[in-house]
């Protein structure tokens, strides 16, 4: 191990390499990790040691044998608490889960078990994964990498402290509205959303089926590269040699900046102008059909989340977070005409959208219109709980909506981040974009 480095700081795939040259153990690594994360009950919900020295030691074997799997075998990763683990409770932030014992991993853990990586546990996550803030009363709620006083953005909380914190290479989140997006940005990641569709959800507890996807959070590109290419199952696309020359980036004009504050916006239009130094061609207009589309989102994602949980939750409903059961409460009402509605007219935009942007390499949105807000506040204000969520996830929520996949990099103003929207499908084609975006932005 390299003298004098801190290893646990160091990026996925830089400790993967690390492992193929001989200068890092996986063993030791784990060991490392586990230590650390000891005394880090408000982020990691549970540890797993055990298969963590296991997963270790098989790695270990295979390097000095000259056999291993990939680019990230050996490499210790943190799972959301929605991720199901075999033999080890999955509860997704929830009382109402308590002493849920799956039988079998998630299908994207076998698969990155099979590619060789290290699974340290499973982080704490906002309750059933049904807000951005990353507050969670009921279980825990872990402290911004920024300021342990303000909210960890959610839903991924734990998953983006985990990697902020130096417990985990990475992290494995999910993303419905922004739960991989606004965590990572909130603590100065990278978080990568994939197109619903793309990554099995088999083995991950729902919230809205429509549109949960899963996606890593790392700290750089290449990183969320590597993860990416793991849980798929397939190598890591080259990121070299990428460049902006000649790009052409479309600011999204009009509701991404609607009740924007001061510091985001600033973060925003300094990494756009660093974006056009490195050769991108900017260009700035608003989009008729987003905020139609926008609109929809309350008829389509509460009303499936209800219909997913509502014989669970009305179990029990004393043991959710009372704003967070009236979240799930505002779909009780929709009418199945008005959602199916909805999702035709969808359809429509969702075609509009990918013929006005079809001429850009990416659509560019703050990660999020707001700064982390007061996580005291959160708890005992609930009016101030409803329209800062409803912010933070306004403009990740586009991506989602859409159904597009979505970069977000920090801009350099600290928990600000800025996303890269592009088609559906085109995660490395983004992913190479995004490599060259954040030279530009370093």
């Amino acid at each position: 191990m390299e003298m004098g480095m801190d290893w646990r700081l160091a990026g996925a795939a830089e400790q993967g390499r690390a492992i193929a040259a001989g200068e890092l153990d996986p063993v030791e690594q784990a060991e490392a990790y586990l230590e650390a994360a000891k005394d880090a009950a408000d982020i990691y919900a549970r540890l797993t040691p055990e298969r963590a020295r296991d997963e270790a030691m098989a790695a270990h074997q295979r390097a000095k044998q000259g056999r291993r799997r990939g680019s990230l075998d050996g490499v210790a990763l943190s799972w959301k608490d929605l991720f199901d683990t075999a033999g080890v409770a999955t509860e997704s932030g929830s009382r109402l889960l308590h002493g849920r014992v799956p039988d079998a991993d998630a299908e994207v853990l076998v698969q990155a078990t099979l590619g060789g990586s290290v699974c340290l546990g499973k982080t704490h996550m906002t309750e059933l994964a049904f807000s951005g803030l990353g507050i969670n009363p009921m279980t825990s709620t872990p402290p911004n990498i920024r300021d342990p006083k303000l909210a960890p953005g959610g839903s991924s909380s734990g998953a983006a402290l985990s990697v902020a914190r130096g417990l985990a290479a990475a992290a494995v989140g999910s993303d419905t509205g922004g739960s991989v997006r606004i965590p990572s940005a909130w603590n100065d990641l990278v978080g990568l959303k994939t197109t619903h569709g793309r990554v099995t959800t088999k083995g991950v507890v729902p919230l809205c089926r429509s549109f949960d996807t899963i996606g890593p959070l790392a700290r750089n590109v290449d990183d969320c590269a590597h993860v990416l290419a793991l849980i798929e199952g397939r190598a890591a696309p080259d990121l070299r040699e990428t460049s902006l020359a000649g790009t052409r980036l479309l600011v999204l004009e009009g509701l991404p900046f609607e009740g924007a504050r001061e510091k985001p916006v600033q973060g925003f239009e300094s990494a756009v102008d660093r974006l056009a130094k490195a050769g991108a061609v900017i260009e700035r207009r608003g989009l008729p059909m987003v905020r139609p589309a926008m609109d929809l989102s309350g008829i389509l994602f509460a009303p499936e989340a209800y219909g997913e949980w509502k014989h669970v939750i009305e179990a029990a409903p004393e043991k959710m977070y009372p704003v967070i059961l009236e979240r799930f409460r505002t779909g009780r009402d929709v009418l199945a005409s008005d959602y199916v509605a909805g999702w035709h007219a969808l359809a429509e935009y969702r075609a509009q959208y990918l013929e006005a942007t079809a001429e850009y390499d990416a659509v560019l949105v703050a990660t999020a219109p707001i700064e982390p807000p007061d996580a005291q506040r959160l708890l005992t204000d609930k009016a101030y709980f409803e329209s800062e969520n409803l912010l933070a996830l306004r403009n990740t929520r586009i991506g989602n909506i859409l159904g597009l996949c979505v970069l977000t990099l920090p801009t350099g103003v600290p928990s600000c981040g800025i996303s890269l929207m592009a088609a559906p499908m085109q995660e490395d084609r983004l992913l190479r974009l995004g490599m060259a975006a954040e030279r530009a932005l370093a």
